[in-house]
């Protein structure tokens, strides 16, 4: 499965341009406003999962954050945003690699995905996933997770997705991460069509245990 999806997002990447695809925005509004409402310090660390050819870390880049991560299954859309970037790129991690087997080195103060796990199909990779979430985001960091919301499409880009609302969503990740905010977003594709989104922030605090 993982050679699949690989071969999918690369051919993806190599047949069109990065603002022909039904994801791109020009500027990732919400995502920028979630990661303000958590406030994180400009030098904290912030992993963007699944974000190839996305231009939040240009954004990120543009407001003075300094440690930044981008991770995801297709080389040719790092290389898309790193071409970008320019000079730019040398100042931000690039990580090739599938999310549902990559074992995180280091923690992250802030998770960021809007393109990953309504991907996720099958219950060992969203297991995977959230293994390595886990282990990436300590007590006190955040993870925002966009999907597909509930009335949002049941495919995209020729694949399934699963559809998430905000507790559906706090299930999968457990009583360890609180729900801060949540926003529904229609995404307007470069094509006309409206996408129907969900983000969701999520805090992780410390499990108490009853006495």
């Amino acid at each position: 499965m993982t050679g699949e999806r690989n071969d999918h997002w690369e051919r993806v990447y190599a047949t069109k341009d990065e603002a022909e695809v039904s994801w791109y925005q020009d500027t990732p509004s919400v995502s920028l406003k979630m990661i303000e409402r958590a406030g994180v310090n400009r030098d904290a660390a912030i992993v963007d999962i699944g974000g190839g050819a996305s231009n939040l870390v240009d954004a990120l880049l543009d407001r003075g954050f300094t440690d930044l991560t981008v991770l995801d299954l297709s080389e040719m859309a790092l290389h898309v945003s790193g071409k970008r970037l320019g000079a730019a790129a040398e100042q931000v991690q690039w990580i090739a690699a599938d999310i549902t087997r990559w074992q995180p080195e280091r923690h992250y103060t802030f998770w960021h995905d809007r393109a990953t796990f309504h991907f996720l199909t099958d219950p060992r990779d969203r297991a995977a996933y959230l293994a390595a979430l886990k282990a990436a985001v300590p007590n006190g960091g955040w993870a925002m997770l966009a999907t597909f919301a509930l009335d949002g499409p049941e495919k995209c880009s020729g694949l399934p997705v699963v559809r998430y609302s905000p507790d559906t969503l706090a299930v999968c990740l457990g009583s360890e991460f609180t729900l801060v905010n949540q926003r529904h977003h229609l995404h307007a594709t470069p094509g006309g069509a409206s996408q129907s989104f969900q983000f969701s922030l999520f805090r992780r605090e410390p499990v108490t245990h009853a006495q």
